[in-house]
C-alpha cells in the first residue's frame, strides 16, 4: 500500500469510529484529536497525559485503562521524555514524529469505575506534523480535516518558548496558527454538535513560576492565536465550542534557557533547575479533566436535545449513579487561574 493510500484508508476508518452501535454491545467511544505541525509536543503532551492517569484519576472511583498498544508505545515515549533529564541541558523533549504514515497512532483507553468492565472509550489519535508541511499530499491534508471535524474535543499543542521568546519571532514558523485558522474555517462548518478546544502550551514551565508570568503567557496565547479565536467567538460558533487554555508543565524540571540558530533555524536549548531534578510533570491531567466535564455536560443535556453524534450519552452515565459521581468528583477540579482560562462556552461546561 503506497503512502497516499494509506493515508486514505486512515482517513476511511476514522469516519467509521462515529458509528455507535448500542444493540451489538460495542463500547462507545469519544474521539480526541491532537493538533499541531511537527515538533510543536504533540506526543509529549499526550504522554505527560498517560503519565498522571493513575496519581490523578487514582483518587477517584475512576479507572482509565490503555489498550496493550497504547500502554507499550506511550511507555517508550515516557521514558524518552525521563532520559532529558541525564543531560543538565537538552534541546527539547520527544522528536518530531516524521511525515511517514506508519507513524499514525491511535491511543485507546477504556474508562469506568475500578474493578468492572469499561464503559467508555477515550480515543486519542496522534498524528505526523509532517501533514501540515508544504510538501503534505492532499490526502494527508483532508485526514486531518476529518479529524477535526469527527472528533468531540481537540488539543492544540503549543510551543511555548517560540509564542514567548524573542517577541514570539518563531510563533507563526514552529506553530502556525494562521494554518490551524485555516483548517477549523472548514472542518466547523455546519457544526451540528458542540466541542471542545483546549490550548496545551508546553514547555511552559519557565513562564508559570509566578503569577505575573502565568499571566503573560494566557496573553500571548489569546494574542497568538487570536484570529482562530474570533472564529471560535463567531455568532454560528460561539454557542457550540469551548475555548480552554490549559499549559501543561510536560517535564516540570525542565526550563527554557536559550536559542542557537543555524542557518536561521532556531534551536531551543533548555536546562535543569537543579542537577538532581528529577521528571516532575505538572497539571498534565487538567485536559482529562477538561474533557470529562464536557462530556458530563454533554451526557446532562442529551436528555433533552437531539444530538446524534452524542445519542449515545441519554443512556451512559445515567445508567450508573456511581460513575456519574466519579466523573463529576474528578471533573469539578478543573483549573481556571495562573494560566488556565476558559475562553468561551461556560454553558457547554457547566455541571452543577
Amino acid at each position: 500500500m503506497v503512502g497516499s493510500d494509506r493515508a486514505s484508508y486512515y482517513s476511511e476508518s476514522i469516519k467509521c469510529y462515529a458509528i455507535f452501535e448500542l444493540e451489538s454491545g460495542r463500547m462507545h467511544e469519544i474521539k480526541i484529536t491532537m493538533l499541531g505541525p511537527s515538533g510543536v509536543g504533540k506526543t509529549t503532551l499526550l504522554t505527560a497525559i498517560y503519565e498522571q492517569f493513575e496519581s490523578n484519576i487514582g483518587k477517584t472511583n475512576l479507572q482509565l485503562t490503555p489498550d496493550e498498544e497504547s500502554s507499550a508505545i506511550l511507555q517508550e515515549r515516557l521514558v524518552e521524555l525521563k532520559t532529558l533529564l541525564n543531560d543538565f541541558e537538552a534541546t527539547g523533549g520527544i522528536q518530531g514524529t516524521e511525515g511517514e504514515p506508519e507513524e499514525l497512532r491511535s491511543f485507546i483507553f477504556g474508562l469506568g469505575q475500578k474493578g468492572q468492565k469499561p464503559s467508555l472509550q477515550l480515543h486519542f489519535q496522534d498524528y505526523p506534523g509532517g501533514y501540515h508541511a508544504a510538501k503534505a499530499t492532499p490526502e494527508k491534508r483532508q485526514f486531518v480535516k476529518n479529524l477535526l471535524t469527527d472528533c468531540v474535543a481537540v488539543l492544540i499543542a503549543v510551543d511555548a518558548p517560540a509564542l514567548m521568546e524573542q517577541n514570539g519571532k518563531w510563533h507563526e514558523l514552529i506553530n502556525r496558527p494562521q494554518q490551524m485558522t485555516d483548517l477549523f474555517k472548514t472542518a466547523y462548518q455546519d457544526l451540528d454538535s458542540p466541542r471542545l478546544v483546549i490550548f496545551a502550551p508546553v514547555k511552559c514551565e519557565k513562564y508559570l513560576q509566578t503569577e505575573a508570568s502565568a499571566k503573560e503567557l494566557l496573553q500571548r496565547v489569546k494574542e497568538g492565536y487570536s484570529r482562530l479565536i474570533d472564529l471560535f467567538n463567531s455568532a454560528n460558533l460561539l454557542p457550540k465550542v469551548a475555548v480552554v487554555v490549559n499549559p501543561v508543565q510536560t517535564v516540570g524540571s525542565v526550563v527554557f534557557s536559550r536559542i542557537d540558530t543555524n542557518s536561521s533555524t532556531p534551536h531551543f536549548r533548555f536546562r535543569k533547575i537543579s542537577h538532581n531534578a528529577i521528571y516532575n510533570p505538572q497539571d498534565s491531567e487538567q485536559p482529562l479533566r477538561y474533557l470529562l466535564r464536557f462530556i458530563l455536560k454533554l451526557h446532562l443535556d442529551a436528555r433533552s436535545r437531539s444530538w446524534g453524534l452524542f445519542s449515545f450519552l441519554r443512556d451512559w452515565l445515567g445508567r450508573d449513579y456511581h460513575l456519574k459521581q466519579a466523573v463529576s468528583q474528578f471533573a469539578s477540579e478543573c483549573k481556571t487561574n495562573n494560566g488556565f482560562a476558559l475562553l468561551q462556552g461556560e454553558e457547554l461546561l457547566k455541571i452543577n
